[in-house]
């Protein structure tokens, strides 16, 4: 085929800061009729398929913040040598990190290779309860400060005020654009940019609490080079280039083989959804990283215990835990070892299970979906329908499924309903 550069520009080009997140944005790109790529990791060769939009999935959201500017540069200049018109870097929802990044350096970065002397920020993403207002960020009624986030192993959330968050980590000024503004339109909001920007402020953050107001503020952004956001911004972006939603850009080959789940969110939404999974009596099996910690084979004990098991019925392999046992762990091993040593034991449990057969996986958790992919060497996904907002199954190929397709959803921690494990398969059909 072609390449895309030699048929039309890339409308836009996506840098995400983790793979649950890239899949979510995908997903929301998707259901608003862009032809949608992810691809895991920054390019090496050109783009060969015709598509509106491509998301490149980064593992940097925990990363230090030279680290995770190295990497969202490098997957922009890609972008920018396949001819993208807007660059949108996503983050979180929950918009969590710390006084030091990555968010705001990042942003600045990106800024300053695109020469772009304005950009906003907003998290908003109301189908899952995140919404802006007066500069705070809530999660469903609550203030992300008293959500659960606090409690975040490594980007605790103390503060809901988003100026304040983001100014901590910008050398430019941060600045607000109203819940009034952008109830006025798209020509209200544009004249509040212009109003920052003749006060010298760089990054604006937006309230929205309606995906009518994602509507209106999508409009306002088709002249700006460069947009950050969590996903739900990207609701409003199709319409500036006279897409409409169709279902066939999700559609997916028919799923085969064997059903398995793999968690490492320590989110309150997935220990919910551990317990939900647990009470329907279907087999589940716990991480211990004090095992994991003294050296035993934990991989190789998953592994044959699910082996028999998965003949009957999807199984569920976690190390998710309440904050308090987390706590526990960590204060033993160090925060950064224990999450580390974790994750790549589920990314082998995952790899371990795709070679017995698996061939539609659930993965829970941000870090826990970055470390599986890359232990799978999923390149590229196809973006297939929403199971719950911001979380679609996606077909890819490993070197681990002897060549056969896989179905992989990756979630994140803090994303669907309670029964969502069991749901996800039904979706599939």
């Amino acid at each position: 085929m072609k390449n895309i550069g030699m048929r039309q520009s890339l409308l836009l080009g996506c840098i995400a800061d983790d793979f649950t997140g890239a899949t979510d944005l995908a997903n929301n790109l998707v259901r608003s009729g862009m032809r949608v790529m992810q691809i895991n990791g920054v390019p090496s060769q050109d783009l060969s398929a015709p598509v509106d939009a491509v998301v490149i999935a980064l593992k940097s959201r925990t990363t230090p913040a030279l680290e995770a500017v190295d990497q969202s540069l490098a997957a922009y200049l890609w972008l920018k040598k396949q001819g993208s018109r807007q660059i949108y870097f996503k983050y979180c929802s929950t918009f969590d990190s710390t006084s030091q990044g990555n968010i705001g350096p990042v942003t600045e970065a990106l800024m300053e290779a695109i020469g772009a002397d304005f950009t906003i920020a907003t998290p908003a993403f109301p189908d899952n309860g995140r919404t802006v207002f007066k500069g705070h960020l809530f999660a469903g009624d609550t203030l992300l400060s008293e959500s659960g986030m606090q409690n975040h192993p490594l980007t605790p959330m103390t503060d809901a005020n988003l100026v304040r968050v983001l100014q901590a980590q910008c050398q430019r000024k941060v600045g607000l654009v109203d819940y009034k503004t952008v109830m006025a339109g798209a020509t209200a909001i544009e004249q509040r940019f212009a109003a920052l920007r003749e006060q010298g402020v760089s990054i604006a953050i937006v309230d929205a609490i309606s995906n009518d107001d994602l509507m209106r503020l999508g409009l306002a952004l088709k002249s700006l080079p460069l947009l950050t956001a969590g996903s739900g911004v990207a609701i409003g972006l199709a319409q500036n280039h006279g897409i409409a939603p169709s279902s066939q850009a999700s559609t997916l080959p028919p799923p085969t083989g064997l059903q398995a789940i793999v968690s490492g969110s320590c989110s309150l939404a997935t220990n919910r959804q551990v317990q939900h999974f647990m009470q329907t009596d279907l087999p589940s099996l716990a991480i211990d990283p004090q095992q994991l910690a003294q050296g035993k084979d934990v991989v190789a004990q998953a592994l044959s215990w699910a082996a028999p098991r998965m003949a009957q019925s999807p199984v569920l392999i976690y190390s998710t835990a309440n904050a308090q046992a987390l706590q526990g762990v960590q204060n033993q091993l160090g925060a950064q070892a224990a999450g580390e040593m974790v994750e790549h034991a589920l990314a082998s449990i995952a790899r371990g299970l795709v070679q017995l057969g698996v061939r539609q996986l659930v993965v829970a958790g941000g870090e826990t979906s970055g470390a599986c992919v890359q232990a799978l060497k999923v390149a590229q996904m196809q973006i297939g329908s929403q199971i719950d907002p911001g979380v679609p199954w996606c077909y890819a190929h490993s070197d681990a499924s002897d060549g056969a397709g896989l179905h992989l959803t990756l979630k994140s921690g803090n994303f669907g309903t309670d029964d969502f494990f069991t749901k996800a398969f039904k979706v599939l059909g």
